[in-house]
């Protein structure tokens, strides 16, 4: 809600954790009673008659489970509840069609967590220019990166402060992540230009002002090739596998080592995302993509264009790669290879990166009222006529 020109915006930022061996293992203690905790609720919901299946209930079965069971009881009491609450909300998603079913969390395709629902409870303070200290119910005082200003200490008030966090394992360790609330301004309508975005395959995306970002690999070359030689390692190891036979430690380790590169590279993805999207959010006022279901560099274009006063536009895809941007004709044959477009219409002839030809497309149908309207939680497009040639890059 917004009074008087502030607005209160709610974000998470995720933080690197610094746990020595007996803490990380009383973090995956409490991880895995977590996880057994979500499918004994997820048991109990199943063996219950439907008019039993109330929170109240479910309360009282998780308050005696952790009195039955030695190994639940490493969960913090507020932890517990929060996997309670998850769980119901879950059922909510699901009723409401949001989400499917929630099921039983299997041991090798769910992310370790634990939740820390009062941020009161965290005591953070910064001790270094780089690290944090956190409090952690039933772990310990904690270190973690510090990389973003976090409302902690005298900067911290009822309107900006840290209101939870969760812990989260990956392959590259522990991670807390801060759930943060703040009262900022609503910004002003951003005067920068309008630009059609097109992600495309030659170039990770093209501008319709003839602007690019580009990557090099996620990996170093000799991170690939241990990458490869890890994978082959792996490989050999199975086909030497007997049959019903147990894993090996060493396959493990093996497939540790090979998970960890890969998360390496995701995290670098992530991170040219973000830098990408930013600089974005910061040029341009209306930033225009096509309707697809595409990567979430278009979720991180949404709340970073409007923190900055701009706007998100979606159009509808077909055609924006087939037809000529100065001329509007589609003529078969144009887009002759998936970096080059050629138009073929014989009074036209313009030719330019195939990318750049389809993001001002892209932008001319945003400038025609060809957007998306939302209407009833979904997006329904208008009809899109022929268009005239682009007069605008």
């Amino acid at each position: 809600m917004s009074e008087r020109g502030l607005e209160t915006r709610q974000f998470g930022h995720r933080a690197r954790l610094a746990l020595s061996p007996a803490l990380a293992l009383k973090a995956d203690d409490q991880a895995l009673a977590a996880r057994t905790m979500w499918n004994l609720l997820h048991a109990w919901w199943q063996m219950m008659p439907k008019e039993k299946r109330t929170l109240a209930n479910a309360d009282a079965a998780i308050r005696q489970a952790r009195r039955d069971v030695d190994f639940l009881a490493v969960l913090p009491a507020q932890a517990a509840q929060a996997v309670l609450k998850t769980y119901f909300q879950a059922w909510k998603s699901c009723w409401a069609g949001r989400a499917d079913a929630p099921n039983f969390k299997a041991r090798f395709r769910s992310t370790l967590t634990v939740d820390v629902p009062q941020g009161r409870d965290l005591n953070i303070v910064r001790v270094h220019r780089r690290w944090g200290m956190a409090s952690l119910p039933k772990i310990g005082r904690v270190r973690f990166r510090w990389t973003k200003e976090l409302p902690v200490g005298k900067q911290a008030s009822e309107e900006n402060r840290i209101t939870g966090a969760r812990l989260v394992k990956d392959t590259l360790g522990w991670h807390i992540a801060f759930r943060v609330q703040t009262l900022e301004r609503v910004p002003e309508a951003h005067q920068g230009p309008q630009v059609g975005i097109d992600v495309g395959i030659t170039v990770p995306l093209a501008l319709s002002d003839g602007e690019t970002y580009e990557h090099g690999q996620w990996l170093t070359s000799r991170e690939q090739a241990r990458l490869l030689g890890l994978e082959q390692r792996a490989a050999q190891r199975m086909k030497r596998r007997k049959p019903g036979e147990r894993t090996s430690r060493r396959l493990h380790h093996t497939y540790d080592q090979i998970a960890g590169l890969r998360a390496k590279a995701k995290r670098r993805a992530l991170d040219w995302q973000h830098k990408t999207t930013t600089d974005i959010a910061r040029t341009y006022s209306v930033a225009v993509v096509e309707a697809l279901q595409i990567t979430s560099t278009v979720t991180m274009l949404t709340y970073k264009l409007a923190r900055q006063g701009g706007t998100l536009a979606k159009v509808p895809a077909p055609g924006t790669s087939r037809r000529c941007s100065a001329c509007g004709l589609t003529t078969p044959g144009s887009r002759q290879t998936q970096a080059l477009f050629v138009c073929r219409n014989s009074d036209c002839g313009w030719s330019a990166n195939a990318d750049h030809n389809a993001a001002r497309n892209i932008l001319h149908l945003y400038r025609m009222g060809h957007a998306l309207i939302p209407a009833a939680g979904r997006a329904v497009a208008r009809r899109a006529p022929r268009v005239k040639p682009a007069t605008a890059r």
